[in-house]
């Protein structure tokens, strides 16, 4: 365990929308000094960009066991709840990622809502996978873009933390 007020600077990336936020926020008030930065980041997967990624999105729609759940449109939505009362500020970067196809693959099982080997989605879906990578790969190569989402702000609640 981290030791009270012992942290400048707590991210997280990618993972934010998977924690109980009031604890978290709990958390990161007690293991940042006063006013430590807080920092959150995600990579929100453009979804119709491109045809490639239509159809990408199309097979987590299709495929997914709780794709729609986690989407990134909804993971974002609640970033307010870490950083209330405090003020904070958000940037946008572009970003792009480029796959072969075990890369491509290796991407989408990393996912927590691919279905795995066990699942009856599974092998359709790589089929499915394959055949979007066939139709759409340029250079035996399909891209991703991304807008990067980076909020940053300095927690302030000391009516959270225990006074010494």
């Amino acid at each position: 365990m981290l030791p009270e007020s012992s942290i400048d600077f707590a991210t997280a990336a990618q993972s934010a929308h998977w924690f109980d936020r009031a604890r978290a926020r709990r958390e990161f008030l007690r293991i940042l000094k006063p006013e430590g930065w807080l920092v959150l980041l995600w990579n929100e997967r453009l979804t119709d960009s491109t045809a490639f990624l239509r159809d990408y999105e199309q097979l987590l729609l299709t495929f997914g066991t709780d794709y729609e759940d986690v989407r990134h449109d909804r993971t974002t939505d609640a970033v307010n709840e870490f950083f209330d009362p405090s003020p904070f500020q958000e940037r946008m970067f572009e970003m792009r990622q480029e796959f072969d196809y075990a890369g491509l693959e290796g991407r989408l099982l990393s996912s927590s809502y691919a279905p795995g080997p066990e699942h009856s989605n599974h092998a359709p879906m790589l089929r499915d996978l394959q055949e979007i990578f066939t139709t759409h790969a340029i250079g035996g190569r399909v891209r991703f873009d991304y807008k990067t989402r980076v909020y940053f702000g300095r927690l302030q609640g000391s009516e959270d933390r225990e006074v010494k």
